[in-house]
């Protein structure tokens, strides 16, 4: 079966203006001035879209208000989630487009509308070192953290050592590579981490993402198409549901992860 390109698809996405009107009264009935305050448009501006809608039966309107209609509600049910997960890639078009995201599983990247409200942090080649300092101070004063490492960081043993030595609960999995050197130079300090009661070590062959979760917060390092990882950009956020997205994220590398438990 076949949308007629001008049916009803086209109705709410050939139009920003139609969209909005549609999520305007899912909220609730509104008058014609308060659409048009809304809005911020003139009546012979928004009266040819009301008409429009009522025609495609998606809203209705009775004395005094506009209303949605119950196919109306059908409809912005299942258009939402495409407008959040559209919106959430164009944000950061970019980074998702010059990146591999085969590290990411699809049951994960169907949920990409949850990261909309990341942004992307750059900084230049010169300033690398400095920004993992300021993005460790971001994560100093988590309640618990998650993280997967595929590349080595000379500040990260210590810091998630002192972690452990202040009891914060955290949990790593870092790559066969990264584990080796991190064990072969950094012996006492990774051994103080794994003396910790709150922390846990998982080893894992490779991974093409490296990240870290905290109770709110996330952020995502991804490498480029030509297999070299990308130093300078990371996508950043906070909140309870990115923070959520990222814990799904370790968890579905945990499952392929080996616990270590001594050295």
């Amino acid at each position: 079966m076949q949308l007629k390109s001008t049916g009803l698809l086209s109705i709410l996405t050939f139009s920003e203006k139609r969209k909005d009107l549609l999520f305007l009264l899912e909220e609730g009935p509104r008058s014609l001035s308060q659409i048009r305050e809304h809005f911020n448009v003139s009546s012979p501006e928004i009266s040819p879209r009301l008409k429009e809608m009522e025609a495609a039966n998606f809203i209705y309107k009775d004395e005094k208000e506009y209303h949605i209609t119950s196919i109306g509600r059908v409809a912005a049910k299942h258009l939402r989630p495409l407008v959040d997960t559209l919106c959430s890639i164009e944000k950061n078009e970019e980074f998702w487009k010059e990146h591999i995201l085969e590290g990411i599983p699809q049951h994960l990247l169907d949920r990409i509308s949850e990261l909309g409200e990341c942004t992307i942090h750059e900084e230049g080649i010169e300033n690398i070192y400095d920004s993992h300092k300021n993005f460790l101070n971001n994560i100093a004063e988590s309640k618990e953290i998650y993280g997967v490492s595929s590349i080595f960081i000379p500040i990260y043993p210590e810091f998630f050592a002192n972690l452990a030595k202040n009891n914060v609960p955290t949990s790593l999995i870092l790559t066969r590579n990264v584990f080796e050197k991190v064990k072969n130079e950094y012996t006492e300090t990774m051994q103080m981490y794994l003396d910790s009661d709150k922390t846990s070590l998982y080893l894992i062959e490779s991974s093409k993402v490296a990240f870290v979760a905290t109770d709110n917060f996330f952020s995502l390092s991804l490498f480029f198409k030509n297999g070299s990882y990308d130093p300078q950009r990371d996508l950043m956020g906070t909140g309870q549901t990115i923070a959520n997205w990222g814990k799904d994220l370790f968890e579905h590398y945990k499952k392929e992860a080996r616990e270590i438990t001594s050295l």
